[in-house]
């Protein structure tokens, strides 16, 4: 890919940043959401990335996707771009570090698709989520009716999807849609500081956790204690399973101080 347009990874102190920068409203056309897919490839096989912020600036995170691009396509040529833009959307999922989504103003449509993506998401107190595609006569296709019925459970999913309404701090919080509340403009800090919590920590152990709760909601209960198991015997033998428990041993709970390998 080119140059990016609307999207950059910035690394701080093992926080990688990806940032939508997009005017007026980061409107999700097919350049943002591969940029978007192309940081968050860039973010998983960066070792000086060990945690993830996803943030849309100040203002807002992302509107949803860009309308006029969409509204020429046939239902054949819809099939294409959003499979490609799930795509984009999954590669951000499949981050194998913890990723906050940092939510300013609206994260609508596809924006809170994109923000469902993340582990958890940080919400300013102005601001609003929510799918509004049946609206469009449409309905989400970016993960939207999959993810967030397996988050809040099939009847508030259909209840927000049915009705395309747009959803405050507070219910958010309450509903299970956002995990903080914080003022609009400490967004972006808070997640920063929940990241930073989480750089300091085993990368390659906070991986395996990701996956084995990933990918253990789509199976069996005996297919997803394999999956733990496997995962977990898989960290034996890491330079942070030994300096952990040799810490542990030698220091007690909570003073190991871990390199990501």
């Amino acid at each position: 890919m080119s140059q990016p347009q609307f999207v950059t990874l910035q690394v701080e102190d093992g926080v990688g940043t990806i940032r939508l920068d997009r005017p007026k409203m980061n409107a999700i056309d097919q350049q943002l959401h591969l940029e978007v897919r192309a940081a968050a490839l860039e973010a998983s096989r960066r070792d000086d990335v060990r945690a993830v912020v996803v943030y849309g600036g100040e203002r807002v995170f992302a509107a949803g996707a860009d309308i006029k691009a969409m509204a020429g396509l046939d239902s054949r040529g819809m099939a294409v771009w959003g499979r490609e833009l799930t795509e984009s959307f999954a590669a951000v999922q499949r981050i194998p570090k913890p990723v906050i989504a940092a939510i300013t103003g609206y994260a609508l449509g596809g924006g809170y698709e994109l923000a469902l993506c993340a582990d958890f998401r940080v919400m300013g107190a102005g601001a609003k989520v929510g799918l509004p595609e049946i609206q469009l006569g449409i309905m989400p296709g970016a993960g939207g009716t999959q993810r967030l019925a397996r988050l809040v459970g099939p009847a508030k999913a259909k209840d927000l999807v049915f009705t395309g309404r747009h959803v405050g701090a507070e219910e958010a919080l309450e509903m299970g849609m956002a995990d903080a509340v914080v003022p609009d403009d400490e967004v972006y800090a808070t997640a920063v500081a929940m990241a930073r919590r989480f750089a300091t920590g085993a990368t390659l152990a906070l991986g395996a956790a990701k996956q084995a709760i990933d990918e253990g909601l789509d199976v069996t209960l005996p297919q997803g204690l394999a999956l733990e198991t496997r995962l977990f015997s898989g960290l034996f033998g890491t330079e942070d399973q030994r300096t952990g428990m040799q810490s542990f041993i030698e220091n007690g709970p909570g003073k190991a101080t871990f390199t990501g390998r």
